[in-house]
């Protein structure tokens, strides 16, 4: 299959070089020229929890150079995926799919707005704790799952074959039929730990471990299943505690996203992560004050960043 991965930064990185290991005709396409001309040099090195390879693929920083795909894969943050979705226009034919895959909520519906959403799934993943250690070099601590979903009725018949699709790359995939609850599930495991490793700069295995911290990042877990419980989001969660203590002890030694962008001095995806949860509480009336104020604070620290 000819894939094109619009943002090939940590997760990006791990999409493409294992897909492109697998056999498929990868396209990386990012903006970070240094990291192109890597990939493009030697390839893409992938080490950690799926062993240490070079990938050889394709690598660009304009997408309309990947020419017709068969899939797309908007791996970029939040804030960049309608300028990736538009991107991503002039390589669309009436069959190719897209996978839009972000942390925090709302991507999906602003990509979906410029694709279309009878060919958008919407893609989760866990437990894989990606960093870039360098230009062509993608790390991750664990390979957990990846959740795939349509994004509406149209795109239902589209989703299996997708998911055996990333499976030829090794992913462990799970369909959904309910891209609500999929979203939830992760979204509250990001609110725990995103905004609090960030604030005190500990992994998320010293999070768990240190009593204050934990306090706080179950206090944030807490508040936001509050809200998805209000919202009507069936989710298999009983318990908050250990629901996202198993998810954090997966993956110990991962620092999130979030706390990545603090340490290379850029700003972050707070406002679709724990201050999402204040403002989404306020549509059905309820209060979100922890994450409130690990948003504020995370907010207050990337001022500094301009």
């Amino acid at each position: 299959m000819r894939i094109g991965i619009i943002g090939t930064g940590a997760m990006g990185s791990v999409y493409a070089g294992l897909l492109a290991d697998a056999g498929h005709d990868v396209w990386a396409v990012d903006l970070w020229e240094d990291h192109i001309a890597a990939i493009r040099r030697a390839g893409l090195r992938v080490s950690g929890a799926s062993g240490d390879r070079i990938a050889r693929l394709n690598a660009t920083t304009d997408a309309a150079e990947a020419g017709p795909v068969d899939m797309v894969v908007i791996a970029t943050k939040a804030d960049g995926v309608e300028a990736a979705a538009r991107s991503a226009l002039p390589i669309l034919t009436p069959d190719t799919v897209v996978v839009t895959i972000q942390n925090g909520l709302g991507s999906a519906d602003r990509v979906a707005a410029i694709v279309g959403a009878d060919r958008l799934i919407v893609g989760v993943v866990g437990g894989f704790g990606a960093s870039l250690p360098g230009p062509g070099h993608v790390h991750h601590n664990g390979w957990e799952f990846l959740y795939l979903g349509a994004s509406g009725e149209a795109a239902a018949d589209k989703v299996a074959p997708t998911a055996e699709l990333w499976r030829s790359g090794g992913f462990s995939v799970k369909e959904h039929a309910d891209i609500a609850s999929m979203v939830w599930e992760k979204f509250i495991c990001n609110v725990t730990f995103s905004g609090t490793c960030t604030l005190t700069g500990m992994t998320i295995g010293e999070v768990m471990a240190n009593e204050g911290a934990w306090s706080v990042a179950t206090a944030c877990a807490a508040e936001a299943l509050a809200v998805a419980r209000a919202r009507n989001i069936t989710l298999p969660i009983t318990d908050v505690e250990p629901f996202v203590r198993a998810f954090g002890s997966r993956i110990p030694n991962a620092r999130p996203s979030m706390l990545l962008d603090h340490l290379a001095g850029r700003r972050s995806e707070i406002d679709v992560i724990n201050g999402a949860v204040p403002r989404v509480a306020a549509e059905s009336g309820l209060a979100a004050p922890v994450n409130a104020t690990v948003s504020a604070l995370v907010r207050a620290r990337e001022s500094a960043f301009d």
